[in-house]
């Protein structure tokens, strides 16, 4: 993830339970700029909250995804069409095999149904 620097992080919870919340947690204390996309806050780990992904108006490098399958391709296409090229990462759990082989074929990275926190642990650590 050297690369990596602004994570756009799509439904970053406010429960301090949930890992949708305790994952960018861990990314923003390892340095990251997490910015939180939850239009049910407006602010989140210090920072404004973004309602959507098509709102954020700052860098960024790559897309976590933390919403259910059946929204997943939906924020992949976006996150393929969004200006910026940003890496895709959906997290344990959460696939869409469709358009991840969508977004690969536009020379997309994409990641799923892997724990961000895990990998990180494993190759930063």
């Amino acid at each position: 993830m050297g690369e990596v620097h602004h994570i756009a992080v799509v439904g970053l919870s406010r429960n301090l339970e949930k890992p949708a919340r305790r994952v960018p947690s861990y990314l923003a204390a390892k340095g990251y700029d997490v910015i939180p996309v939850n239009p049910n806050a407006e602010r989140l780990l210090g920072r404004v909250s973004f309602p959507h992904l098509e709102s954020v108006t700052e860098p960024i490098d790559l897309v976590l995804i933390f919403r259910p399958d059946a929204e997943a391709g939906s924020l992949i296409e976006k996150a393929v069409r969004h200006p910026q090229k940003p890496a895709i990462w959906l997290q344990t759990g959460i696939r869409s095999v469709p358009a991840v082989e969508a977004a690969r074929a536009e020379d997309r990275t994409v990641v799923q149904d892997l724990c961000i926190f895990r990998v990180h642990r494993v190759l930063m650590d």
